[in-house]
């Protein structure tokens, strides 16, 4: 992996841009949602929800595949809650990312490991924890609490 990330915005029109992740990645559309932009793609606060959750996905995908085990068809919903700071400034005040594995727990035999570890490999939500509350908790298909961090 290389040491540096090149992502390119160019405004299109209002509060709509284009985002040019480069290396042949399909380009996407950010916008505000009304009233500042017309909602015609995520918001940069969508996008660094999905960034995080995303990112601790593959994290705890990788995590359970060192010991060649695979968590299944994993979600993942990132709640970004928004508030305002002393000087009245649109802030994301917190962040809760819920995840559910795609199958039984007890199909994985080395999970307690892997849960214990898989925060560590993610770079997006251990850079983004150093500036604001977070929130991580892994659940069973059935709705059982596996971790809550």
């Amino acid at each position: 992996m290389s040491d540096q990330v090149s992502v390119t915005i160019t405004r299109q029109e209002k509060y709509r841009f284009i985002v040019d992740f480069g290396l042949g990645t399909t380009p996407a559309v950010a916008d505000e949602p009304p009233p500042l932009g017309d909602g015609a793609g995520p918001s940069p606060v969508q996008l660094l929800a999905a960034a995080v959750a995303n990112c601790l996905s593959a994290s705890l995908l990788f995590a359970c595949g060192k010991f060649k085990e695979d968590p299944g068809t994993l979600k993942a919903t990132a709640l970004c809650r928004i508030g305002r700071n002393d000087e009245n400034r649109l802030r994301i005040i917190a962040l809760d990312v819920n995840m559910t594995l795609g199958v039984a727990p007890e199909a994985l035999g080395h999970l307690d490991r892997a849960l214990a570890q898989f925060q560590d490999f993610c770079t997006v939500s251990k850079s983004v924890e150093a500036g604001m509350p977070f929130k991580v908790t892994v659940a069973a298909p059935d709705g059982r609490i596996l971790k809550a961090a």
